[in-house]
C-alpha cells in the first residue's frame, strides 16, 4: 500500500485580505507524479512551498510525512556541497561563482540529486536550461521512485514526467488524471459540454419566454372581452356568470404565466465559452520589405574576447519566416541576437529593416502612464484591438490601470511582448521569450507569432514552443550554424 506523503486538511492561504488558496482535502501519495498548473500568480508557487513548510497556511492544516527536496524557480544556487560526478555530467565550471542562468539551474539540479528524497518539490526547473541540461532532468526523473510534485512551462517536459494534473484557478484546485496533452484534451471537453449546456439553457429560456408572453396575451384578450360596454352587457342573459367567468379565466392564465416566469428565474444559467478570436498584426507600407533575404552573412566569425563562439560562417534569413535558434548554453545565441540587433558592419541587413530586439528582463519603465494608455500612445492600432492583445496576454480588469511603473517582472515581461508585435517593426529578435511565463501566455505568444506578418527570429529550448511556430530552425554547434 502506497505511503501517504502530505496531507492538506482545510487550508487556506490569503495575502493582504486577498485569498490565494483554498483547498478542502489533498493528499500525495508515494508514487504519485503530479503537474500543477496555472496562470501566474495563481498560486502554484505558493502551494509547492505549503507543502515544503516554507509557508505556512493562514487557516487549516499541512501534514509532511516525508522528507522533501526542494527546487526553487528564483532561488539561488546554496552553499551547499553536490556530487562531483553530476557537477561534471552537468559541464559546471569549477569557478562557481560567476555562473550564467543555465549554469546556476545546472548547479541547482546537481545538488537537487545529490541525496535522496523521498518527494521533490520542484518549481520550473527548465529555465534558462538547453535541451542537453532537460535531457539530464528527465533522465533523473523518469525512474524517480518517490513522490514528484512539479510546475513547469514545458509542456513536453510535464508530458513525459506527470500522470496527473493539478489545475489551480480562483483558488481552487482541480484534479485531472492523466498528463498535460490529456488534461488539455479533458479541458475541451468540458469547454464543449459548456457550450452544449449553454445552448440548451438558452433555447429553454426562450421556449419559457414565449409561453409566458403566449399566456399573458390570451390573458389580455380574455380581460378585454369582459370589458364590454354596459349596453352589450345588459343585452347579454347571465351576464354576472359570464363577467365572473371571464375575469377567473383571465387570472388563472396569468397564474400560469407567473408560474412560467418562476420556472425561467429556476434555470441555472450556464455561461457561453469564450472563443479566443485569432489576432492579426497589420504591417504598414511602411515596414514592407521585398528583399528575400532581409540580413545575410557571409564567412562570419564571432568571437567574444578570447572565445570564438561562430567561425566562418554564412545564412540567410528568409523574408516572413519564424526561424528558431538552438543550442547548448554559451555557445553564442544570445550574441548572434545582440549582433543582430546592433546592425554590425559584418552583416549585410537592408536598410528598409527595422529591428524589435526582447532582451530577457533588461528594460524598466519608468513612465507615469496606465498599462492601456502607455500601449496605445505605442502603436497605431485602435483602442479595440490593443486591448484584446492585452487581454489575451493576461492584462484584464483593473490591470489596464496598472501604472507601468508599477508590474512586476512577470507583467513587465507581458506587457514588452505586446508591444514588440504592435511597434512599427518588419524583423522581431525574441531572446529566450518564453522564461517565467505561465502556458497560458506561452499560448497567447504563440497566437501572436502565427498572426505576425513580418520575420521572427527566437532562441528558445522549448521544444514543444519550437514546434508549434518555427518554420526554420538553426542550431549552433561546434562553432557552425546548422540547418536542422
Amino acid at each position: 500500500m502506497e505511503k501517504i506523503c502530505f496531507e492538506l486538511e482545510n487550508v487556506e492561504v490569503a495575502y493582504l485580505e486577498k485569498e490565494i488558496l483554498k483547498i478542502d482535502r489533498l493528499a500525495i501519495h508515494q508514487f504519485d507524479r503530479i503537474g500543477i498548473v496555472g496562470s501566474n500568480g495563481a498560486g502554484k508557487s505558493t502551494l509547492l512551498k505549503l507543502l515544503s513548510g516554507k509557508v505556512q497556511p493562514t487557516k487549516g492544516k499541512v501534514y509532511r510525512h516525508v522528507e522533501s527536496g526542494c527546487f526553487e524557480q528564483l532561488e539561488a544556487p546554496t552553499s551547499l556541497g553536490a556530487d562531483p560526478v553530476l557537477l561534471g555530467k552537468l559541464n559546471i565550471p569549477k569557478d562557481s561563482v560567476h555562473l550564467s542562468g543555465g549554469e546556476q539551474t545546472r548547479m541547482k539540479l546537481a545538488q537537487l540529486f545529490t541525496n535522496y528524497y523521498d518527494a521533490l518539490l520542484i518549481d520550473e526547473p527548465t529555465t534558462h536550461l538547453d535541451q542537453e541540461g532537460i535531457s539530464f532532468l528527465l533522465e533523473e526523473l523518469r525512474y524517480y521512485s518517490g513522490a514528484l510534485i512539479l510546475t513547469s512551462h514545458d509542456r513536453a517536459v510535464l508530458d513525459e514526467l506527470v500522470t496527473t494534473i493539478w489545475e489551480i484557478h480562483e483558488g481552487e484546485v482541480r484534479v485531472y488524471l492523466g498528463n498535460y496533452s490529456e488534461y488539455v484534451v479533458q479541458k475541451q471537453l468540458e469547454r464543449e459540454q459548456q457550450q452544449q449546456a449553454h445552448e440548451q439553457f438558452v433555447k429553454e429560456k426562450s421556449r419559457l419566454e414565449k409561453a409566458a408572453q403566449e399566456k399573458m396575451k390570451k390573458a389580455q384578450k380574455v380581460a378585454q372581452a369582459g370589458r364590454m360596454s354596459k349596453r352589450e352587457a345588459n343585452a347579454l342573459p347571465n351576464k354576472s356568470f359570464m363577467t365572473k367567468s371571464k375575469g377567473t379565466s383571465a387570472k388563472a392564465m396569468q397564474r400560469a404565466a407567473k408560474a412560467i416566469e418562476n420556472r425561467m428565474e429556476k434555470l441555472q444559467e450556464v455561461e457561453a465559452v469564450r472563443e479566443n478570436k485569432p489576432i492579426v498584426f497589420r504591417q504598414s507600407k511602411a515596414t514592407e520589405l521585398y528583399n528575400k533575404f532581409p540580413i545575410m552573412v557571409e564567412r562570419f566569425t564571432l568571437q567574444v574576447g578570447n572565445k570564438i563562439l561562430l567561425e566562418d560562417v554564412s545564412f540567410q534569413l528568409p523574408l516572413g519566416k519564424k526561424i528558431a535558434i538552438t543550442g547548448s548554453n554559451g555557445s553564442g545565441k544570445s550574441t548572434l541576437l545582440d549582433y543582430i540587433a546592433k546592425k554590425d558592419d559584418h552583416l549585410i541587413i537592408s536598410p528598409k529593416v527595422k529591428i524589435g530586439y526582447f532582451k530577457q528582463m533588461s528594460y524598466h519603465f519608468t513612465n507615469d502612464a496606465t498599462v492601456l494608455q502607455f500601449v496605445k500612445n505605442c502603436s497605431g492600432y485602435d483602442e479595440t484591438f490593443v486591448r484584446s492583445v492585452l487581454h489575451s496576454m493576461q492584462f484584464i480588469g483593473t490591470d489596464l490601470q496598472k501604472s507601468v511603473k508599477s508590474l512586476s517582472g512577470g507583467e513587465a515581461i507581458r506587457l514588452q511582448l505586446c508591444l514588440l508585435f504592435l511597434g512599427e517593426y518588419n524583423i522581431l529578435l525574441l531572446d529566450e521569450p518564453t522564461n517565467f511565463l505561465d502556458i497560458h501566455a506561452i499560448e497567447a505568444l504563440e497566437s501572436f507569432i502565427a498572426g505576425y506578418e513580418g520575420t521572427i527570429l527566437f532562441v528558445s529550448h522549448d521544444q514543444q514552443f519550437i514546434k508549434n511556430v518555427a518554420n526554420l530552425q538553426l542550431s549552433i554547434h561546434e562553432k557552425k550554424l546548422i540547418q536542422n
